[in-house]
């Protein structure tokens, strides 16, 4: 069975948040799935997976591996890393989806069976610069949140440090976290803690941002929020600097969004820095190097718990790995996107009790609902769709976005 085509589509359902699907045919007339959605940068991988035909199409679809290092090789000259990462975890994902549809059996079947009944859940509350209101929004939306059946919640509670009305849209300079500003985000964690009690689980993200000294700050003055995690406290580039914020704070870390490939984790996970880690799928490899940077995690006994901020095909690949994945903790969703996802996907995943419940439908076990994805396609080419440099931006259910 050989590749025949790869065929990119975005669509754009949320206002100001693209989506990059991509659909794998073959000459047996059996196609797959794959995601691999990075807002600002979909119109790069549009054009590397146009590039990616010359090579790819004509492999055999069942060769996944061959597939995998072909792809990671043919471009070493980028860096096998990061953008070229993202291509291959598209077509990763779909390669899996078609073996699945093939042998007619779910993924996680394929990749040994599961572990667990139910992939369980954590979703967010608003970031503290994208939400309105200020701790007692915040502390309602959580309590919202566990009534609707999760147990685990994360926010980034920190202003920002320049403009605090503009919104934070990502991590465009190190900043130095104020005194003023440190203050406001142990009130915004204060509240929540309050309204969801001492046993509910909490993180909290700072979108790599900070300087080291800020971080030790900000870990330290959130001790006794009693957190899973605090997420990427600084830039990811340095492990000596994680590691000085490792030494000085008394709190678990989280690193992974940002780190692609086994290659990212080896010493980071040899010299356990963090303790816990979140690949994403769609950019980190797919589901083939998600499984195996899962087990690089087991051997050190780190826990993991996929990234995922993007669309629900990514959501699909990561729950299939995270059923046969012994050291996980839960999967990341943005439960308020679900509605959408119930638009756009057919059928929707089995959610309830904060997880997502198995079917045993072959591969995904989901279809894009193409009338819905083509009335919301947008043009991959052009940023002019974004609206990501600063702007609060609310989805369809009128929840505030995170970053």
């Amino acid at each position: 069975m050989k590749i025949t085509d790869i065929t990119p589509i975005v669509t754009m359902p949320i206002d100001g948040l693209p989506w990059l699907f991509v659909r794998v045919d073959t000459d047996e007339g059996v196609y797959g799935l794959g995601e691999c959605t990075d807002y600002r940068q979909n119109a790069h991988l549009v054009s590397g997976l146009e590039a990616l035909k010359s090579d790819v199409v004509g492999m055999d679809a069942g060769q996944i591996e061959n597939v995998w290092q072909t792809i990671f090789h043919k471009f070493d000259d980028f860096n096998g890393r990061g953008y070229v990462s993202h291509l291959i975890s598209a077509i990763d994902i779909a390669l899996w989806d078609i073996k699945g549809k093939v042998l007619g059996a779910p993924i996680y079947d394929l990749l040994g069976g599961p572990v667990r009944d139910r992939v369980p859940l954590y979703t967010h509350i608003q970031d503290y610069v994208s939400g309105a209101g200020g701790p007692e929004a915040a502390a309602n939306a959580a309590r919202i949140t566990k009534a609707d059946g999760y147990e685990a919640i994360k926010t980034d509670p920190f202003p920002s440090q320049t403009d605090p009305s503009a919104g934070f849209s990502g991590p465009a300079e190190v900043e130095r976290l104020t005194p003023k500003n440190l203050r406001k985000s142990v009130e915004w964690m204060d509240a929540v803690r309050e309204v969801v009690g001492p046993d509910f689980e909490l993180m909290v993200d700072a979108h790599a941002r900070f300087d080291v000294a800020s971080a030790i700050e900000a870990g330290r003055a959130l001790e006794h929020v009693n957190l899973v995690w605090l997420e990427e406290p600084i830039h990811v580039e340095n492990h000596n600097a994680l590691r000085q914020v490792r030494e000085n704070v008394n709190l678990p870390l989280c690193i992974g969004e940002r780190h692609f490939t086994r290659w990212d984790y080896t010493e980071i996970l040899a010299n356990r820095l963090v303790d816990y880690i979140m690949p994403d799928v769609a950019w980190c490899g797919g589901i083939s190097e998600l499984r195996r940077i899962a087990a690089q995690a087991e051997v050190q006994y780190i826990r993991i718990s996929p990234h995922d901020a993007l669309g629900p095909i990514s959501i699909a690949a990561g729950f299939q790995v995270c059923m046969t994945t012994p050291n996980l903790y839960r999967q990341e969703c943005l439960h308020t996107w679900f509605p959408v996802f119930e638009q756009i996907i057919s059928p929707m995943f089995d959610v309830r009790e904060g997880a997502i419940f198995p079917s045993d439908r072959p591969g995904l076990g989901i279809e894009l609902n193409m009338d819905v994805v083509e009335k919301y396609r947008v043009n991959a080419t052009t940023r002019e769709y974004l609206n990501l440099d600063g702007a609060n931006k609310q989805d369809a259910t009128g929840q505030w976005i995170q970053g």
